[in-house]
This record gives C-alpha cells, structure tokens and sequence, in this order.
C-alpha cells in the first residue's frame, strides 16, 4: 500500500530519481496513518528546496498533505535533503495520529478513549 496521488517538486533545484524513490518510499509508506475511507482522496505535495545559509548548504523538505477533513503540513530542514525527508516523515506520523484519532471510525475511537477515560468515583457525583 502507498498514498497514490504524491507530486514532487524541486524548487531552485532538481531532483535526482534517487531522491524521488526516496521521497515516494517514505511519503507513501504513511498511508498505514490515514483512516482506509481517506486514503483514496488523499494528496500530497513534496516540495524540495536547496537552501544556502552563511555558505552553508541546507535542504528543506515541504510537505502539504490534503486530507478529507483537514490540510497537514509540515517542513524540515537539515543538512542532507534524505535527512531532511526523514524528519518531515516523523512530524507527519506524529500529525496523522492526531488526524486518525478525530476523524476515524468510531468504533475505533472508542477503544482507544476507553483506555484514558477513568470512572467518575461516585461521592463526586454532585
């Protein structure tokens, strides 16, 4: 399973076919965090960027991620553009649960709510 609508961009930069492997393996893999019902709508644009600061080479990876109910974005910048993907990857892992957790099936939230919610004890009731 991989998220099929993925669009990589290089901004001021190309990207090599190794880099856009690398992006669709990783991007694509998140799937696995979005509810079955929105993966087939699902969107994301990878925007690659070459950055020089102080002489310095950086690379930011951009992430826009469109969802059914809600629009995920992150971006992350580090000094290898795989590094760079990396990172963006675990802020959206992190993003999506948060999605999932709201938008998924009900009967799936309620397992997890039941696991946090602790009973009222009952002199308290008033």
């Amino acid at each position: 399973h991989m998220i099929k609508n993925l669009q990589i961009s290089g901004v001021h930069s190309q990207v090599t076919p190794k880099v856009k492997t690398y992006a669709t393996k990783k991007i694509g893999s998140l799937d696995k965090y979005i509810p079955k019902k929105a993966r087939e709508s699902t969107f994301v644009d990878i925007k690659l960027k070459d950055k020089k600061i102080r002489n310095k080479l950086a690379f930011e990876c951009e992430v826009i991620m469109k969802l059914p109910k809600a629009t995920i974005t992150a971006h992350e910048e580090s000094i290898t553009v795989l590094a760079s993907i990396d990172e963006v990857v675990d802020n959206l892992k992190n993003q999506l649960k948060k999605y999932k957790e709201m938008h998924a099936e009900p009967r799936v939230r309620r397992g997890f709510l039941a696991r946090y919610k602790k009973p009222l004890p009952a002199d308290n009731l008033f």
